[in-house]
């Protein structure tokens, strides 16, 4: 009886490692994360002048290599299409999906994945030239639109196009940089992608970035987040808390430069927990009770992460807007770490 009211008041409760950690072990045991990324999304995941890959994506694939094997570096980066991104999850090819990818109703039922928290709020998009003279996308009734086949692009586009009646031609292509050599090439009227990624391809693939404009308006909800295995629920857990952890480390003020001091000194039960001074909320999942201060030294918390690869010192240059935190507007908000 004492212990049934205990559990009902979530007073005790079992270390959750028993459960599976089939992708955990697996990673501990060959020393490396292999991450799925894009094959070249501007501020999220492509590869720099020496081949190294950097963004938003790959900020949280280095974080997650740290808390879990201590070394940021320990990341093998497999570049992914819209085709085959979610077939290397489930055949076991990569450990994790960070390739930014929409999260929704069919993707969370269908495919034998989980969709983890979201990393970035977006909206679909659309792109012309600015001597076009588009100012609104009612105006496109009639275009041809470059879209990336295999996305929610594609479905979101004809169903936007009969729901208003808008007449647009698709032009569909396999391969996004083939959609935008096309685009750019002056094939198609305009481009549909996430808001996000159309800002990235003006400033890093266009012919002339000025000649160029992203409308401001958006026709969809666009989620993008990691996806995991079913059935793999420490490493799933894992993969979530250490979105939050990115959270609450902005929230509490813990940075890359000072996550190390704070651990040291700070005498906040917050901080202490989060950076595992006090508590065991690693070795609930299998690891160093300081994964995530690991995690955190690896590339900051979720705002500099933010800031340094979409935007004010990215090639973006995008507002936090939704991706702000809650208390600032925004939509990001870590669950409790207690």
């Amino acid at each position: 009886m004492k212990g049934t009211v205990l559990i009902a008041l979530g007073l005790l409760a079992a270390p959750t490692y028993a459960a599976s950690a089939a992708t955990l072990d697996a990673v501990k045991q060959r020393g490396t994360l292999v991450c799925g990324v894009s094959t070249g999304f501007a501020g999220f995941s492509a590869p720099d002048s020496q081949g190294n890959f950097r963004g938003l994506d790959v900020d949280y694939c280095r974080a997650l290599a740290s808390g879990v094997l201590g070394d940021p570096n320990k990341v093998r980066y497999v570049a992914l299409t819209a085709q085959n991104r979610f077939t290397a999850l489930q055949s076991g090819e990569i450990d994790v999906l960070y390739r930014n990818s929409t999260q929704t109703y069919l993707r969370g039922t269908t495919l034998g994945l989980r969709q983890g928290p979201i990393n970035f709020y977006d909206g679909q998009g659309f792109v012309v030239r600015k001597d076009a003279g588009v100012k609104d996308i009612r105006a496109l009734n009639g275009a041809t639109v470059c879209v990336a086949q295999g996305t929610t692009h594609e479905v979101t586009l004809g169903d936007y196009g009969r729901a208003n009646n808008i007449d647009w031609k698709p032009l569909v292509f396999d391969r996004v940089d083939t959609m935008y050599q096309t685009f750019f090439g002056g094939r198609c009227d305009a481009m549909t992608q996430d808001a996000s990624a159309l800002a990235g391809a003006v400033a890093t693939a266009a012919p002339n970035a000025a000649d160029y404009i992203v409308l401001p308006q958006t026709i969809s909800k666009e989620p993008l987040g990691p996806f995991t295995r079913n059935g793999d629920e420490v490493w799933s857990d894992i993969i979530t808390w250490l979105h939050y952890g990115l959270i609450e480390a902005e929230e509490l003020g813990v940075t890359q430069a000072n996550a190390e001091e704070m651990a040291k000194s700070s005498a906040s039960p917050a901080i202490q927990r989060l950076l595992g001074t006090s508590g065991d909320l690693g070795s609930r999942l299998g690891l160093d009770n300081k994964w995530l201060l690991l995690a955190i030294k690896a590339g900051g918390n979720y705002g500099e992460i933010f800031e340094r690869n979409v935007g004010q010192q990215g090639p973006l240059k995008l507002e936090r807007g939704l991706n702000a935190l809650w208390s600032k507007g925004g939509l990001m908000y870590a669950l409790p770490f207690k």
